[in-house]
């Protein structure tokens, strides 16, 4: 082994302690920056754990976000700091036991009836004892039984005599041809409105009708049922610019839109999103939905949908809709769902419950905080179902902002200490962007809690669009979009879609003025005049 040689004098021995010391310190430098980078790594995988938890609950696991109230008590954990939000404590009521009556439902009396007597013959209605004495009649059973009568078509073939002068031999007349909702064609409004109703009702593609309608015996290919359908959103185009108005005309409106691909644009290709925008308002017991295709999802389309109206407008947190809600005379009111829904995801990607203390578990009892309060608040709103607008809005000034105030202090002391890029972090700062909006529900008693009404609105057509998938044109978008509103409006107001749309396409085309249109709005139809 070689000797290591002492240093010879002070000077260099002081330079022997400087050189180990820049060794020493260069390795702990080396040391703090891989612990930095094993924490940061460390954070990126917990975060990449919480999606993929996320992610494997919205796939397997159930998507609703009811939560129990049985649970509320318990977050308020132990390792929670005491700055944080206190849970409202509620009284569970637990409603008494009903057994659901089992058995059929009633058949609708209004269905036509057929009797089929079963009778005994004239042989046996003598009694078994003695056959000279004949059996009487002392009663009756009856039994039901539903049947099913396939779809039929039937030929209307209009006959129209002429008439001329046998004498004068000049001028012919011939009575008038009824007038037709698509002029010289073979539809008529009952199977125009058959068709429209299993598009856009039952979700049927019209290529799936036409091989129906072979079955039956009928050839009308799907070029024809497109044309049709083109036709009859030109043919209801008067009545949604009169649904717009009025929804403009109201002081409040909820917004929303989805994507809608359409195949033939001017300039895009065929893969590309456009988006179908909805509005929905009207009278609380007249609600009112109008439906609009644009290609674009700018900001300048709900400007454009919205041009004169003034009150309040409630969206989701789409940045489009920002905009229109600086607007002179609008007040743009937030979403609780949409923060619910945050606060729900980061609770679904904590998965299950790790031991007390640790990082994960102080998220999830912060998601678990958030979530309590807001449901508290839906708690409260349920009750109000059916009280007036004036009630509610005192209501919620007594309880529910009370809850909306606790819930800002809460926020103001956790938003800082959950990481951003992390899902609660995520909720978090979602709410604190929305808040101004959010707070805005407390201003009139109109206004929902969030803006389930238009997305229940806007549901059909994307669950629609899973089975015709695309529109071809731009004329095929826009007819779209008018009969998925009007139908939409009409069901809104409890009117059968396929009676309204024969009934309205039989009177359209006798229509000669505007005022007329105001008559066949859903809203100012009587249901029982339809099924008469």
């Amino acid at each position: 082994m070689a000797r290591t040689e002492l240093p010879s004098s002070i000077e260099e021995l002081r330079e022997l302690v400087l050189q180990q010391r820049s060794l020493l310190e260069e390795k702990q430098s080396t040391i703090e920056a891989n612990e930095s980078k094993i924490e940061e790594q460390a954070r990126l995988i917990s975060i990449f754990e919480e999606w993929k938890r996320l992610i494997d609950s919205q796939r397997f696991g159930s998507r609703s976000e009811r939560q129990s109230i049985d649970q509320f008590p318990l977050f308020n954990e132990a390792e929670v700091e005491a700055t944080e939000l206190d849970v409202i404590e509620s009284e569970v009521l637990v409603p008494a036991h009903t057994r659901k009556k089992r058995g059929r439902r009633p058949l609708p009396e209004c269905l036509p009836v057929q009797e089929i007597l079963h009778d005994l013959s004239d042989e046996e209605k003598v009694c078994t004892h003695d056959a000279s004495h004949r059996l009487v009649e002392i009663g009756r059973e009856s039994s039901e039984q539903l049947q099913f009568i396939p779809a039929t078509f039937e030929i209307l073939r209009h006959v129209r005599p002429k008439y001329a002068c046998p004498t004068c031999k000049e001028g012919v007349k011939i009575a008038p041809m009824p007038k037709l909702p698509i002029p010289k064609s073979l539809a008529t409004p009952s199977l125009l409105a058959h068709v429209a109703t299993s598009k856009y009702v039952d979700g049927l593609p019209l290529y799936r009708q036409e091989k129906i309608f072979q079955r039956l015996g009928v050839d009308v290919s799907r070029a024809t049922l497109a044309s049709w359908m083109v036709k009859m959103g030109d043919l209801v185009e008067p009545l949604m610019s009169r649904i717009r108005d009025e929804i403009r005309s109201n002081s409040f409106v909820q917004c929303d839109e989805t994507p809608f691909q359409v195949l033939k644009e001017p300039g895009k290709r065929a893969q590309s999103q456009s988006y179908l925008w909805v509005l929905r308002g009207g009278e609380q017991n007249h609600p009112l939905i109008y439906y609009e295709y644009d290609p674009s999802r700018s900001s300048e389309v709900p400007k454009r949908l919205l041009r004169g109206f003034q009150g309040f407008l409630q969206t989701d947190g789409y940045e489009g809709y920002a905009a229109i809600g600086k607007e002179p005379g609008i007040f743009h009111v937030g979403c609780w769902a949409h923060t619910r829904r945050k606060f729900d995801e980061a609770l679904r990607g904590q998965g299950k419950v790790k031991k007390k203390g640790t990082k994960s578990t102080a998220k999830a009892s912060k998601a678990r905080q958030a979530l309590s309060q807001i449901q508290a608040m839906y708690r409260i709103e349920r009750e109000l179902k059916e009280v007036s607008i004036e009630e509610r809005y005192r209501v919620r000034q007594e309880r529910t902002k009370p809850i909306i105030e606790k819930l800002r202090v809460w926020l103001d002391a956790s938003i800082d200490t959950v990481p951003p890029q992390s899902l609660t972090g995520k909720a978090m700062h979602y709410m604190h962007r929305q808040w101004p909006k959010l707070v805005r529900v407390l201003d009139d008693g109109r206004v929902p809690l969030d803006t389930n009404l238009v997305e229940n609105a806007i549901r059909p057509f994307v669950v629609g669009r899973k089975a015709w998938l695309f529109a071809d044109s731009m004329a095929g978008a826009r007819a779209s979009a008018n009969l998925y509103g009007l139908i939409e409006t009409a069901k809104a107001n409890r009117i059968e879609p396929s009676r309204y749309l024969a009934h309205l396409f039989e009177i359209l085309p006798t229509i000669t003025e505007l005022d007329q249109i105001d008559d066949l709005l859903p809203q100012n139809i009587d249901p029982a005049d339809l099924r008469r």
